[in-house]
């Protein structure tokens, strides 16, 4: 039973975070921290690290203070679990949002499948707001079905 409540811990933590991301992008980024963000919309930064880089690690100190304190109970402890939802999640969002969206690396370049033409799809329409004011799609995996339609019908 231990197993099953920490793996529905692991997926809850994957999920939740899609609106922990949502709702941080939204009111902080677009927000009191848009001073870090700004330069991820208006790419005024030279080299390839962004200030916006900076929220790598404030998402992750809570994966690593759930590790350190749930190493403590043991593999079966749920914190570990928790913290490798969210590191997974932050896993997940590097490789949609870094390399394939932005393509920071020639890693996925060209992909046909309509799910990830939508997520690049609505991300664009995120990005065409270069102000912090009047945002849209500030989620990353979950994205509104209207792109979903929109990126089947191009096929």
């Amino acid at each position: 039973m231990t197993w099953m409540i920490n793996i529905l811990a692991l997926l809850g933590a994957f999920v939740g975070m899609e609106f922990v991301a949502w709702t941080t992008h939204k009111y902080i980024m677009h927000g009191p921290l848009w001073g870090l963000h700004d330069d991820h919309h208006k790419k005024d930064h030279g080299g390839p690290f962004e200030r916006n880089d900076a929220f790598f690690l404030i998402f992750a100190l809570p994966a690593i203070t759930l590790f350190l304190y749930g190493v403590r109970g043991g593999i079966a402890d749920v914190r570990i679990w928790i913290a490798l939802g969210i590191t997974l999640y932050g896993m997940a969002y590097f490789l949609v949002h870094d390399i394939f969206i932005h393509q920071r690396t020639k890693w996925l370049r060209n992909s046909d499948n309509a799910y990830f033409r939508a997520i690049r799809r609505a991300h664009k329409m995120h990005h065409k707001h270069l102000g912090k004011e009047h945002g849209e799609c500030f989620g990353m995996l979950f994205v509104p079905m209207k792109y979903f339609r929109q990126a089947k019908a191009e096929v």
